[in-house]
């Protein structure tokens, strides 16, 4: 029997045993329909959550972690927070490393020279000024690298061709991501010069995906690069013809000395249980090519929306809810670190977390990490989210990014999964604009996501405590 079967299972008895109480969890009728009545207002009448997105990347833009647009995002929010009513709204400060794009330049040194579309991928060193030059080395994934000999990429370009399939769960970006991630570290240990990979994305335009690389100690550092998939196509259709094939590559990138930015939170109050905490996550930060809509702009919005929704009702939550905008997801987990690092022994109040990270959805699966006892809730949460068509999935879902050091110290998360069908076409690229959003959509995600909240902080009972994993500052 499965994990969804068996909570189902034990929902069904709990139904017949205590059906007074929202079916034996915990939830009065009055919590029910209040939540019901949340998400359908929510579709029916529309929401604000494309408002907050508009002025965000309107006002301020791309918000990369270090810059002006950054501290600029910071400024929003605590404004924003405000004046949407949310209370003790703060920032907590958090130190991010800082490096600059810079240029890149990539060309194909065919019978004629043919520039291609590529970016520098987060954290690379740039060339020297005159670039560099090398023959290509293709492979088929990161696997595949690892399996070389010792030297087999000396003085070469290694150009990792692994295309990221579609798909509603965006569970192929796992694995492809593994290229751009460990990818330059592994190529300069055989003795490469520079590692190309194919843009981690779905989408067919000549545009590159960037994203952060991991250097490792052990290795020395080359530069590394993306290259938009018609592009990286032209070069393995070169490479496949047996011919040597070489590349000139360019970049500027290079990185400055740490600076400051800050986590930002508000709260709405709760009412007898005020201590306890359901925590409501995004990441304010984005990259640099596009305007961060969708990337985390979407989940900022979302996140905001749903508290202030649920701050609205005339029967309020026991429990607090708490929005926190998280700084530097996308170059090191900064904000999620320094988070659970300043709350202290207050990890203990928080009963349940959640984060909006891919995109504008819709949502159309809730998955929980919670203790067992707790599954046959999670199934009446799924309930209360049917109308939205949201199935219900298993209980191992990671909370996502930024919530991932709150599960390790054992933190109970829901994923309220967002579907990435489309999201890796604009996922760290310049098409990453306020023209990919629905409004419809968004409203979708907000009436799952509000719902989902009020009825964590409503729960008379609590969602249990996970194993402590790991030390949340690995």
């Amino acid at each position: 029997m499965s994990i969804a079967q068996a909570a189902l299972t034990a929902l069904a008895t709990l139904t017949f045993v205590l059906p007074s109480l929202s079916l034996g969890q915990g939830w009065s009728e009055q919590d029910l329909a209040t939540a019901a009545a949340l998400r359908d207002r929510a579709l029916s009448t529309g929401t604000q959550a494309y408002a907050h997105l508009e002025s965000l990347v309107t006002e301020v833009g791309p918000r990369f972690a270090g810059t002006p647009g950054d501290a600029a995002a910071v400024r929003w929010a605590l404004e924003r927070l405000a004046k949407l009513g949310f209370t003790n709204v703060r920032t907590q400060d958090v130190l991010v490393p800082r490096w600059v794009r810079g240029t890149a330049e990539l060309t194909l040194l065919a019978a004629a020279p043919i520039p291609l579309v590529g970016v520098s991928l987060g954290g690379s060193i740039g060339t020297p000024d005159e670039g560099i030059e090398g023959v290509v080395l293709r492979v088929d994934s990161l696997d595949e690298l690892t399996k070389l000999p010792e030297n087999a990429a000396a003085n070469k370009i290694v150009f990792i061709d692994q295309r990221m399939e579609r798909s509603r769960t965006g569970s192929a970006y796992g694995e492809v991501v593994r290229g751009r991630t460990q990818g330059p570290s592994l190529a300069a240990k055989l003795g490469a010069i520079a590692l190309v990979i194919r843009s981690v994305g779905t989408s067919d335009d000549r545009i590159a995906h960037t994203g952060a690389l991991n250097y490792s100690i052990d290795a020395p550092r080359i530069p590394a690069f993306a290259l938009a998939n018609p592009d990286a196509d032209l070069l393995a259709r070169h490479v496949a013809t047996g011919k040597p094939v070489r590349l000139r590559l360019k970049s500027t990138a290079r990185e400055l000395p740490p600076t400051w930015s800050a986590n930002v939170i508000g709260e709405i109050p709760g009412g007898e249980r005020a201590h306890e905490i359901v925590l409501l996550g995004a990441h304010l930060d984005s990259w640099d090519l596009g305007h961060g809509a969708l990337d985390d702009g979407a989940g900022v919005a979302i996140v905001m929306e749903a508290a202030r929704l649920i701050s609205r009702l005339d029967r309020k939550p026991a429990r607090t809810i708490r929005v926190v905008l998280f700084a530097n997801e996308e170059f090191g987990l900064s904000g999620a670190r320094e988070y659970v690092s300043q709350i202290g022994d207050e990890v203990e109040r928080h009963v349940l977390a959640m984060e909006a990270d891919v995109g504008q959805g819709p949502v159309w699966r809730i998955r929980s990490r919670v203790a067992p006892e707790a599954l046959p809730a999670i199934a009446m949460m799924q309930s209360a989210l049917a109308p939205l068509e949201i199935e219900l999935g298993g209980n191992d879902a990671s909370g996502g990014a930024d919530i991932g050091p709150l599960r390790q110290l054992g933190v109970p998360v829901l994923d309220l999964s967002l579907d990435a069908s489309s999201y890796f076409d604009v996922h760290h690229t310049e098409n990453d604009t306020l023209l990919k959003v629905d409004p419809k959509v968004l409203d979708q995600s907000v009436a799952a996501f509000a719902t989902a909240a009020y009825l964590a902080a409503t729960k008379q009972g609590d969602f249990g405590r996970l194993a402590v994993t790991a030390d949340s500052s690995e």
